[in-house]
């Protein structure tokens, strides 16, 4: 059986360090979106195939809400940001950890004004 193609997503924090720090990579299944938890400021992002084929990018993403999620979703050749608190429409979406690990959100709730939230998410891994 042939090798199921993935997609890395890369995000990195651009204004650390000399050259950047690295947020978080992912190998997940191909989707236009990403939901990042606990971003920085900013972030660049960069999404490539099995190959390493630059698929898209985004420079200097800035935050543009105080949540802690943001999308970021493959637009042609680039990648947006847009911050975010999850609704009910947002289950099943993939979301990146810093440091990397990657799952499944599954439920989201959040108080009115925004000063506490619950969610859960479903991680899988497979050596195959």
């Amino acid at each position: 059986m042939p090798a199921k193609k993935l997609h890395y997503w890369e995000v990195w924090y651009p204004k650390a360090t000399a050259t950047g720090m690295l947020v978080g990579r992912c190998r997940v299944d191909p989707t236009n979106r990403v939901i990042c938890h606990a971003a920085p400021k900013f972030v660049t992002v960069e999404v490539y195939d099995d190959d390493r084929v630059l698929i898209a990018k985004g420079v200097d993403l800035e935050r543009t809400l105080d949540s802690p999620m943001c999308e970021l979703r493959i637009e042609g050749g680039t990648v947006a940001r847009r911050d975010l608190w999850p609704t009910d429409a947002d289950n099943g979406a993939t979301v990146l950890l810093p440091g990397g690990e990657a799952g499944v959100l599954m439920s989201w709730w959040n108080a009115e004004d925004h000063s506490e939230w619950r969610w859960s998410v479903e991680f899988y891994n497979s050596v195959a």
